[in-house]
């Protein structure tokens, strides 16, 4: 799913000097992918009998790499659209059964290890960004989509055997602790910041190899990718572990906070390090924002708040590359700002979050306090859960 959805971002900037892609062009299928993700995503939501179909995940690993080997056999904008589309579906359900799955066979582990397995996005981009990287200089922009595709292919043949989750048995409704508790100042705070969130991150996850590309040795933006994607291996383990000790909240608020120092960086200095400490930033951030903002939205215990909180996000995705796009023609600089400032919004609304936060909450499961981890609020398969 990492090479899938994330591999366009560092082609992009092939695809404006070799394939004639305009600004805005590049903007639309960004878009395109976003769409196709919030669909995905309430498929699963929706018909949660697909997060344990087998042949569904099969199927989408095919989609997804059949998606990947389409780029480069057309030079038709509009068939570009509808690839990139299908490739947000695909990723969308393949996150949501992998998910899912090791979230229910690792139920009883600790946090930080489904935390591992969420760095495997990482894992995807740092492998596409160094894939692209070590082509640029021999290959055009569409020998760079065949090999994606080719790596995408031996990925997806390593997970063909991975056991979606099982059906839940009867009786395992989730109950109450004690009297709920009104959470709709809370979530109010948590629904904008982490819809702000959508809209400034996927500005930088689209545009980031681009912008520092134009500044910096043709190396550093992809250099720059493989570093966002290594960073963000470890990434939802280390925010678990953080959240040991320090709430939620501040976490959320911290990992925003962070985020916007990262995007900013390389349109207020065009140096290399510039870009390197941005990409690190970036890289370690956008997931533990993901997994720290769901868990939050459980914790609260607010009807169907992951499903809530995705949607949000979603629409924040599809919203961002078309607020920035007109500002493109002048460079990356401005929509990069633009971005800093949206996450900065998103830590300010989480700051909100933090004031009178009900820590006491929790929820109970077969009588049982469940403390619902990080990673564990990320992905799931209830009508609650993306």
């Amino acid at each position: 799913m990492g090479v899938g959805r994330f591999v366009y971002t560092p082609i992009l900037p092939l695809m404006h000097a070799q394939a004639g892609l305009s600004a805005d062009a590049g903007a639309h299928l960004a878009t395109a992918n976003y769409v196709g993700y919030l669909i995905g995503a309430l498929a699963g939501i929706l018909a949660p009998a697909l997060v344990r179909s087998p042949a569904v995940l099969r199927g989408s690993l095919v989609v997804l790499t059949l998606t990947l080997a389409g780029m480069p056999a057309t030079h038709s904008t509009a068939a570009w659209l509808v690839l990139r589309l299908l490739a947000g579906i695909a990723s969308a359900l393949i996150f949501v059964i992998a998910a899912s799955s090791l979230l229910s066979h690792l139920r009883e582990h600790p946090a930080h290890l489904p935390g591992w397995a969420f760095g495997g996005v990482g894992a995807g981009i740092a492998l596409s960004g160094l894939l692209v990287l070590v082509l640029r200089g021999v290959a055009d922009w569409q020998a760079a989509w065949w090999a994606s595709a080719g790596l995408a292919a031996v990925l997806a043949a390593l997970s063909w055997n991975l056991r979606p989750e099982h059906a839940p048995p009867p009786g395992t409704a989730v109950a109450q602790a004690g009297p709920r508790q009104p959470t709709h100042r809370w979530f109010g705070a948590l629904f904008v910041s982490y819809t702000l969130e959508g809209i400034g991150y996927i500005v930088a996850g689209t545009f980031l190899v681009a912008a520092i590309g134009q500044s910096s040795p043709g190396w550093a933006g992809s250099g720059a990718w493989v570093l966002v994607g290594l960073a963000a291996v470890p990434s939802s383990a280390l925010w678990a572990r953080l959240g040991r000790r320090w709430s939620r909240p501040d976490l959320l608020l911290a990992a925003l906070a962070i985020q916007a120092v990262g995007i900013a960086l390389p349109a207020l200095f065009g140096s290399v390090a510039a870009a390197l400490v941005s990409a690190v930033l970036f890289g370690a951030t956008f997931i533990g924002v993901s997994t720290l903002a769901l868990a939050t939205g459980a914790h609260l215990q607010y009807p169907r708040s992951v499903a809530l909180l995705t949607t949000g996000y979603s629409v924040g995705q599809i919203a961002g590359p078309l607020a920035v796009a007109p500002l493109l023609h002048h460079g990356y600089r401005q929509a990069l700002l633009l971005a800093a400032i949206v996450v900065l919004a998103a830590a300010l609304a989480a700051g909100l979050v933090r004031i009178g936060f009900p820590h006491h909450m929790a929820v109970v499961r077969h009588g049982t306090p469940e403390d619902r981890s990080v990673p564990a609020a990320a992905a799931g398969t209830s009508t609650d859960r993306t």
